[in-house]
């Protein structure tokens, strides 16, 4: 290996360090052309970046060393380099551009009298995102096939970092438009209710928001985890930083581990570059794991290092990497069965559960059904451009006799159906077509939690015909778990 290949291996480790670091994407931009102009020993230089809405398709975004940004822009403009990089998606070197037969009728390099130009694209997953170009009119050769080699792979890792900036752009700006649609007139906007056993679930909230603890949330599907998981990191000290919130059933086993930890390059095929996982994303902010009864056994060790260790490693990498994250958890399931059953790692769960909130079911908290109501309705009727006003007695005592298996996402569907369908400005109690529950049909003495479980399933199925994804639906529940009780319990409905 020659001394100048030896220089440039370090300085891409050094710059990987450095630039893998850099969120903002414009001071990272800035940051690649003056190590590449550095490095290169360039007169002048651009890094331009694909844009749709330019007739050119490109747009310059930093520059150095133009008299100004709009000489910058009318050079990139104007230059055939630019034009062909972004065509061929390959690299261009010329070590005497004014005697290259490629560029003979580029008015910009007879006219600036340029001399050596360097330029490279920017590519993620065979697309071309953007180019970096270098040049210099003082001499002949100032750039060689190993300057080519070097900026080349510069601009590999420049992409990466590229990416990974923007997607943190976009989660930043994400996390911010819901904190936007949150009033910040109290403590818990959004957070309706003012029975006691909410109160009470408010209280502990309330007590964990300015600490950094794990928090588990526990309740019955549709009663608001998220809800309360979103409230604690906005009124937290994190609130600045990223939300990102996962449905450990909603992805297959199989890509949850490269979704939360990220991968290396090669680490399998298709893995064309490195890639930060969601934990990563989440560095200084919040991580929540909804349905985390449902988390890979494979994975839980994974999982319990980043509590214990606050580190992780990229599938397929050798070193570890360091992340300040909350981890907040919610469940449907009693995790303590899960254990028993060697579903569900006991160390895990006592590192997630430090402090347990427990949110009521609806049907244990029925004071606050009026409120849910007639939030739902206004809301409703707002969204849809529909005249009601008011719930008649009659469908208030039908609301409050319902059972709520599907808690308060169930009491917000049937509302706005009804204020969709309604024909007047006041709710009936046919309005809601609410399923109907006998408890004789439903209960009998001496029938365990279990049976009554396996009970209601069999009911939703026959209803839906045996369709199970409907029928999860309808009873608040993932498909995942479903599917598990239908096989523990050797159901063959489809």
């Amino acid at each position: 290996m020659s001394d100048q290949q030896r220089d440039n291996f370090t300085v891409l480790y050094e710059i990987a360090q450095r630039i893998n670091q850099i969120l903002d994407e414009e001071q990272l931009l800035e940051e690649v052309l003056e190590t590449a102009m550095s490095h290169l020993d360039a007169e002048r230089g651009y890094i331009v970046m694909a844009n749709p809405a330019d007739k050119r398709g490109f747009n310059v975004v930093v520059s150095k060393n133009f008299s100004t940004p709009k000489a910058a822009d009318e050079s990139a403009a104007s230059s055939s380099v630019i034009n062909e990089v972004f065509t061929s998606g390959k690299p261009v070197l010329t070590f005497d551009a004014l005697s290259d037969e490629r560029f003979e009728a580029s008015r910009s390099i007879v006219a600036q009298q340029l001399m050596s130009i360097i330029c490279v694209p920017l590519r993620i997953r065979e697309m071309t995102t953007g180019a970096i170009y270098l040049d210099s009119s003082r001499s002949r050769g100032k750039f060689n096939d190993e300057s080519l080699k070097f900026l080349a792979v510069f601009g590999n890792l420049a992409a990466v970092a590229v990416e990974n900036a923007q997607r943190y752009d976009r989660l930043r700006s994400e996390n911010d438009r819901l904190k936007s649609e949150v009033s910040s007139t109290n403590l818990f906007p959004g957070i309706i209710g003012k029975s006691k056993p909410w109160k009470g679930a408010l209280d502990l909230v309330q007590r964990v928001v300015d600490t950094d603890v794990s928090v588990l949330i526990t309740g019955e599907s549709g009663t608001g985890k998220e809800l309360i998981a979103r409230a604690i990191h906005n009124q937290g000290r994190r609130r600045d930083a990223a939300f990102i919130a996962i449905n450990c059933s909603a992805i297959p086993e199989q890509l949850l581990e490269s979704e939360l930890f990220g991968y290396k390059k090669g680490a399998f095929t298709g893995a064309n570059s490195d890639k930060k996982g969601l934990i990563e994303f989440a560095d200084g902010g919040t991580l929540f794991l909804d349905e985390i009864g449902d988390f890979p056994v494979a994975l839980q060790a994974k999982l319990l290092r980043v509590l214990q260790e606050r580190e992780i490693r990229r599938l397929g990498d050798v070193e570890s990497r360091r992340v300040d994250v909350r981890i907040i958890s919610a469940t449907n399931k009693e995790l303590r069965s899960e254990i028993k059953e060697g579903r569900f790692r006991e160390d895990l769960y006592f590192r997630l559960n430090i402090v347990e909130i427990h949110l009521p079911a609806l049907r244990d908290r029925s004071d606050d059904i009026p409120i849910l109501a007639n939030h739902f309705m206004k809301k409703a009727a707002e969204t849809h451009g529909r005249g009601v006003r008011k719930l008649s007695s009659g469908c208030m005592s039908g609301l409050l006799k319902h059972p709520w298996y599907g808690n308060v996402r169930e009491l917000q569907n049937v509302i706005e159906r009804a204020v969709v369908l309604s024909r007047g400005d006041e709710l009936t109690e046919d309005d809601l077509k609410l399923e109907r529950y006998s408890e004789e049909e439903l209960v009998q003495s001496g029938m365990t939690l279990e049976d009554f479980e396996r009970k209601l399933v069999e009911k939703t199925l026959s209803e839906t015909g045996g369709n199970r994804t409907r029928t999860a639906e309808k009873l608040g529940v993932s498909l995942r778990w479903l599917q598990y009780r239908l096989k523990e319990w050797g159901g063959d409905a489809k």
